[in-house]
């Protein structure tokens, strides 16, 4: 599958205080801003999405997350609690 959409604005941090308001317009229109520092990516503006699924494929169109799209399988729990105290006994315990 073959995506259309324009590739991710990069801009300094210093040039998107003097334009911010032409961005926010940009990132209203779709468009993904890449803001770095000295030409090292440090953060990544992106639309409001609608939905959970619209975020989840803005992530990882972005490359911050790689997901199948399958549901996840329960996980076992990590550990368990002996005797009659709970785990916030436990941790007051700890604490102590």
């Amino acid at each position: 599958m073959v995506s259309m959409a324009r590739p991710d604005k990069r801009i300094g941090i210093r040039e998107l205080k003097s334009t911010l308001s032409k961005c926010v317009r940009e990132v209203k229109a779709g468009r993904t801003i890449v803001v770095t520092d000295h030409g090292q990516p440090v953060a990544r503006i992106i639309p409001e999405a609608m939905s959970l699924r619209e975020r989840v494929d803005a992530l990882r169109k972005a490359g911050a997350l790689a997901w199948s799209g399958r549901r996840l399988r329960r996980g076992k729990p990590a550990g368990k609690v002996r005797g009659n105290k709970t785990v916030a006994d436990l941790i007051v315990e700890n604490r102590e």
